[in-house]
């Protein structure tokens, strides 16, 4: 009998407490206690080839690959895409619970992270010297491959550091300003539509992600992870701060009832009856593929801010690539993490359109100086790599946010149709969110 999709996170989550990754294989480094390796131990792997089977979804990895193996011949890469977010962990998790099939190597969003790492599912890099790398990366991604946890438990993909993408036309035609804060935004929002009633500043019909991020820009934290201890608080000042500022646009009626990523989504984005996207820094490659009619019209700017100047931002969305406990092959998989996210295939993924990681392609004036003709010939790259410099620090997520993400719409998503306000959903989902943990053997406060 299939099970249904909640069904497998609910599995999955509940493994993550009680596991200690039984799928795992003898490997040939990263065992406590064990030197971290050298340049010429992944050199010696190289040179030795083997195969490496990596899971991911993520579609500018293919080119990596493929210029991985043109450049180490003597090893064999299988890219598998195993399903996207929830569906490729519903299937490492049934895959580590089995003790068969788990791959080499995964991409895990950073999110998603402590599930696998409190399951003790991934392999601590320390041990294979992923330790020296952390000025490598911006800070932001840095802490999230910590996963909550004294380790390092993947190396960074990619990144989003928030900003502001509006549509100038639209600004333009009814001579708003671009907000530098979130009043200047909530005016813009109110001007707009009251122009054009079809037009809206955003559309937001409840997103986990986008909610979660715009509360750590906020300054709140509400969730506290030590261990198996976790805490759940959304009545935090941060948390408070977002959800009644943005109950005002819900109440007014000032953002358009369509969900992102569907074809009225699109449409919106083209026409210009969405007006602006708060969201991470991936997003300019998804505007160029799927909305090439406003080519010319979309421009980037900072995030609105909630005190003028104070320069904070956040993360919205970004993945790893970890190393599975199972893995037999650790060395030559470490090959490849270092290859790929901060070796030569760095470079072949932003020319695919990935937004880095790395410290050194985020300060590169090759990197900030393009220009890119879809912005009107913006520097786009300058704003978003500011952005990753001000990601505020101290974030973390639950050990089991894939599920608690699972049932989003069902607390606080019920703000976006009435019934309820935001404060009071995001209340329901502390609530749901500590029951759940309590379940699986967590100590909630």
């Amino acid at each position: 009998m299939p099970i249904t999709r909640r069904q497998a996170l609910l599995t999955g989550a509940a493994l993550a407490v009680s596991s200690t990754a039984g799928a795992c294989g003898s490997s040939d480094a990263g065992s406590s206690g064990a030197e971290p390796l050298s340049d010429a131990d992944l050199g010696a792997a190289l040179k030795a080839g083997g195969s490496l089977t990596v899971w991911s979804w993520n579609e500018p990895l293919r080119k990596t690959v493929k210029d991985f193996m043109a450049k180490y011949p003597e090893v064999k890469v299988d890219l598998v895409n195993a399903g996207t977010n929830t569906d490729e962990y519903t299937a490492l998790q049934n895959a580590i619970k089995a003790g068969k099939g788990v791959p080499d190597i995964a991409m895990i969003e950073y999110y998603a992270l402590p599930q696998f790492t409190l399951a003790k599912s991934l392999t601590d890099l320390r041990e294979l010297g992923a330790g020296k790398l952390k000025s490598a990366f911006s800070p932001g991604p840095w802490n999230a491959v910590g996963a909550g946890a004294d380790g390092v438990y993947g190396l960074p993909l990619d990144s989003g550091p928030m900003a502001l993408f509006y549509n100038k036309e639209v600004f333009d035609k009814h001579k708003i300003k671009v907000p530098e804060t979130w009043e200047e935004y909530f005016a813009a929002a109110a001007k707009l539509h009251a122009a054009d009633p079809k037009a809206y500043i955003t559309n937001d019909t409840g997103d986990a992600g986008f909610t979660t991020s715009m509360i750590w820009q906020a300054g709140g934290r509400p969730y506290s992870v030590d261990g198996t201890k976790v805490g759940v608080d959304f009545a935090d000042a941060g948390s408070e701060k977002f959800a009644g500022a943005w109950q005002r646009l819900i109440d007014d009626k000032l953002l358009a009832p369509v969900t992102s990523w569907s074809d009225e989504w699109y449409r919106g984005l083209g026409d210009g009856s969405i007006a602006t996207l708060v969201i991470g820094a991936w997003m300019p490659s998804s505007l160029q593929l799927g909305v090439k009619s406003a080519a010319g019209k979309w421009r980037v700017a900072p995030m609105p801010q909630w005190e003028k100047g104070a320069g904070k931002s956040a993360e919205n969305g970004g993945s790893s690539l970890v190393i599975t406990e199972a893995s037999a092959k650790k060395t030559l998989a470490y090959a490849f993490l270092r290859y790929a996210t901060v070796g030569a295939g760095v470079q072949s993924r932003i020319d695919e359109g990935t937004f880095p990681a790395t410290t050194e392609h985020l300060g590169s004036r090759a990197f900030q100086d393009k220009k890119v003709a879809y912005f009107g010939g913006q520097r786009i790259n300058r704003v978003l790599a500011e952005s990753a410099e001000q990601v505020a620090s101290g974030w973390s997520y639950l050990p089991y946010q894939v599920y608690a993400n699972s049932v989003f719409n069902d607390t606080v998503g019920k703000a976006y149709v009435g019934g309820r306000s935001l404060q009071e959903g995001l209340k329901s989902w502390q609530d749901a969110s500590v029951e759940y943990g309590k379940e699986q053997g967590f100590t909630v406060q």
